[in-house]
């Protein structure tokens, strides 16, 4: 099963949606606007690519978080419960594909990761 998480007007998001699209591959997508981030999800991506490579630094609402919220996200506990919080904070996409998780959008990346 293939799963891709994200937000739908991320342009990030929505270059890895047309690129299964015209792939052809079959997978369902999880907005995190409208369904959350599962904490399980979100402690097996910490645990499989660590708090680095899920919590997007680079973003408007990482910039407009107070420190102490910043702070949040260099422990495993805290930053997913901040991740929960301000699903906005999350690396996107994130994509899980036989037992693979990727995080952010690489055509190289899932073209390797779907034999393409």
């Amino acid at each position: 099963m293939t799963t891709l998480y994200g937000i739908p007007n991320c342009n990030t998001v929505k270059k890895a949606r047309q690129w299964l699209l015209d792939a052809g591959v079959d997978h369902t997508f999880h907005d995190f606007k409208k369904l959350g981030a599962p904490a399980d999800r979100l402690a097996a991506w910490a645990d499989e690519l660590g708090l680095a490579k899920i919590v997007n630094r680079q973003g408007t609402t990482w910039r407009g978080l107070s420190d102490e919220d910043q702070a949040r996200a260099e422990a495993r506990e805290s930053a997913i419960a901040l991740m929960q919080d301000k699903t906005s904070v999350i690396k996107r996409p994130v994509l899980e594909h036989d037992g693979k998780i990727l995080a952010g959008f690489s055509e190289a990346a899932y073209a390797e990761a779907f034999q393409r």
